[in-house]
Order: structure tokens, then sequence, then C-alpha cells
């Protein structure tokens, strides 16, 4: 009698994607032939085609079925089989060429984007990922971009903004690769809340999120869906995290004049030439997935450690010094802005009061009455009326993090409290 593991090892495990020690492999999709296989890296870049592969576990995997509705809609993406991608260089400078024949971007934010496409494909190497984002009103060439960088990337998972939040979960888990998200300014808040937990877990390894569930007896049984992988999303304005924010490369377009020479629709030759370059980069992902190390690569200068640790898988593709320095450029500049944002708030104007008051010779302790009264005289005219001593409280206690006690039958930021408050002044307050 066989168990249910034995089973289902003989019956085969249908797969999308595997790495079996050293080897690699694929599902891949002919389309005019409606045929799905496996396309199998043993020897670094050499490969076959087969039908079901045999791994040390003991498990046969076998291809997803071609008419599964992911694969044969074109909602998932897949290379028909590898092909020779020859020099990283050339196939950067593919990558580019196709891009700027199908959409408007800056020149630095297109070099980005090739790179990003190449991360893509061998984006679980590593332990993080960055996000690219198109931002820009409607008209301003955010879906076509979408389409155009989606469509090369590793295995791209195509939703819009009207789609529901599990059938996502669902495919990032089974499919993986790179989620195309368009239009992520969901009108419902609980849908917004769901992306923001993909987003917030899928920079990273080992995040999964777990959403609750229930087996055929009604028992309590939440599930772990894995999100982690690559995401380019458009939208129009942003999500109010700014650690979320921290890790989107943005490209805004609404900025300039879309270029005359860009197709009003895309050609039919456009999902060929498409094809063909998933299938040199799959090739590049079999000879250089294993080469590739971690937490190796250059750093940027003025920028938070977790800017760092965003960008750095990316920058360890990029050869270009001057396009690195482009780049450091560039997140300092979105960094700076962030800052700038969070000073206007109701928390970082509390802290530069507490912050001035701790170096005054009176210094701290200081009331919560004390504090209210000096944010009103200077931002009271922001606000529709003075700000109350609770709503000052809470942006000490939960927006800042800082303890309270009881003096006098009034509360005060203690003495204590100081080391934290220069912290957070350095971290937020002072300029990059």
């Amino acid at each position: 009698m066989l168990t249910t593991k034995e089973a289902n090892a003989r019956a085969g495990v249908p797969t999308v994607a595997a790495v079996a020690r050293d080897t690699l492999i694929e599902l891949v999709y002919d389309s005019d032939k409606s045929e799905t296989a496996l396309a199998v890296s043993r020897f670094e870049g050499l490969w076959n085609i087969e039908k079901e592969v045999r791994i040390n576990t003991g498990e046969t995997l076998i291809p997803y079925s071609p008419t599964n509705n992911l694969i044969a809609h074109g909602c998932v993406l897949l290379p028909s089989g590898p092909e020779p991608h020859g020099e990283k260089a050339t196939l950067l400078q593919d990558i580019e060429a196709f891009l700027h024949r199908y959409v408007d971007l800056t020149p630095v934010y297109e070099r980005i984007a090739a790179h990003y496409v190449l991360l893509s494909w061998v984006h679980d190497a590593f332990n993080e990922v960055p996000y690219l984002r198109l931002r820009g009103d409607y008209g301003t060439g955010k879906t076509r971009a979408l389409l155009a960088i989606g469509s090369i990337c590793y295995r791209p998972i195509f939703a819009g903004g009207a789609s529901t939040v599990s059938p996502l979960f669902h495919t990032l888990d089974r499919f993986g690769g790179t989620l195309i998200l368009d239009e992520a300014d969901f009108r419902l808040s609980d849908a917004t809340s769901e992306i923001v937990k993909i987003l917030n877990n899928g920079h990273m390894k080992g995040m999964p999120v777990l959403r609750t569930m229930q087996n055929r007896d009604k028992e309590f049984n939440p599930q772990a869906f894995h999100v982690f992988g690559p995401k380019i999303i458009a939208m129009r304005g942003e999500f109010d995290d700014p650690a979320l924010e921290s890790r989107f490369i943005t490209e805004n377009t609404s900025l300039r004049q879309m270029r005359p020479d860009i197709p009003v629709t895309l050609p039919p030759e456009f999902q060929q030439e498409a094809r063909t370059l998933r299938n040199r980069l799959l090739h590049y992902r079999f000879c250089e997935f294993f080469n590739i190390k971690p937490g190796k690569g250059p750093l940027l200068e003025s920028v938070e450690p977790r800017v760092n640790q965003i960008a750095l898988p990316l920058l360890s593709l990029i050869d270009d010094p001057t396009l690195r320095s482009e780049i450091g450029a560039r997140l300092a500049g979105e960094q700076a802005d962030r800052r700038v944002v969070w000073r206007n708030t109701m928390d970082a104007r509390v802290l530069a009061i507490l912050k001035e008051a701790s170096h005054t010779p009176s210094g701290l302790p200081i009331s919560i009455g004390i504090v209210t009264d000096r944010f009103n005289a200077a931002h009271g005219l922001d606000y529709s009326g003075p700000v109350s001593h609770r709503a000052i409280g809470h942006a000490v206690r939960m927006g800042l993090h800082l303890s309270t006690e009881k003096s006098n039958g009034v509360y005060v930021v203690p003495e204590s409290e100081k080391q934290k408050i220069d912290a957070l002044a350095v971290r937020y307050l002072e300029p990059v």
C-alpha cells in the first residue's frame, strides 16, 4: 500500500520551477503547439527539455498543464525554451532597445528597468529585492510601461486593480515570479491593506503572509503564502507607510510628454520580441544563477541602511559605475523627499519641540500640556482648530514610541527619554 507521499511522487508533482542542488528546472510553454514542458539545466547553461524530472527527494516533477487558465490566457508569461543569451552587455543593450521602442522612460530609468529585468531572472539567489513603480495620472504611459517591462521579466503575473486579492496570494504562492500590478490605488481599504501585506512581506525571503483558513471540518488552520519576488506596480498616488515607500525605485510618468515615435497600440511583433528575450533571459538564468554572491557589491553613500539593503541586489548586477552613481543620487533624492514629507507630520513637529526643549536650560521633563501649547502656537493655523492634549500625547506615545510618566498630576516626557529623542532627531530631522 503506497503512502500519500509515495503516490504523489509516482504520479508526478505539477511544477513551475525548482532549484534542486545544482539543477535548475523551469516551466516552458509553446503557445503555437499549446504544449508545456520542463527546461532542465544541470551544467551551468547546458539544458534539456523534458516531460518529467526525478529529483533527489524522490519526487517526480511534471509541467503544469497548458490548459491552465493562467498560462493559456497569458496572465502568466513563460519562455518557450532557452536560447543563447550572448554577452551580458549585449543582452542588456537588446533589453534597453526593446523598452525604448515601446515605452517612454527617462534615460536613467530605462537602464534601471533593463537591469531590473535581469535581476528578476536571478532574484531568488538574493535575500531581498527592490520594487519598481510607475507613478502618474492616467494617460501618461504607466500601463504601457508595465506591459513592456513586465513582458520580459521572470514569469510575470499580470494583475489589475480590479482583481480580487485572494487569487494574488494563491498565484504568487504557486507560481512565484514577478507581480505586475496595475492601478494599485485600491478603492477599498481592506484590499489596500492586503496589497500592503504582499508588498511589505514580499521584498524579503522567509516572510510569508499568514491568512486565516479553515479546513473542511471548519478547523482553524492558518496558511502561509509565500509572496517573495520582484514587483512592478503602477499607481497615481503613494502609500501611507514610509517604510514601504522606501522599497520602490520610482519613475514619475507625469513630468514629460510622451515621445511621438511610441506606437499608440502594440504591434503584432511585440509578443514575439518579448518571447525571444524571455528565452534568452532563461538561458542567462541557467548560466548565472549559481554564480550569484548575495551580499557582495558596492554600497551607496548618503542613504539609510535599509535603502542600501534593498538596492544591493540590483547594484550587484550593474557594471557601470556611472549608472550606480545615478541610482544612488536618485535613491538619496527620494529619501530626502520622504523626510521632507515626514517633517510636516504631527509626529515630526512634536519631535522637533521635544528636541528643542531637551536642549534648553530647563530641559526635561516637559509636560504634555506645555508641548501642546507650543505645538498650537507654532502650527495651530495648519489644523482646523487647536490640537488637544490627547492628540499630542498619542503622537508622543504611539507615533514616536516615547514613554511618559505622571508627575504632580500631569503627564510628562521624562529625562530618561532624551537619548531616544536625540536618536530620532538625527534620523528624521537632520539633513541627509
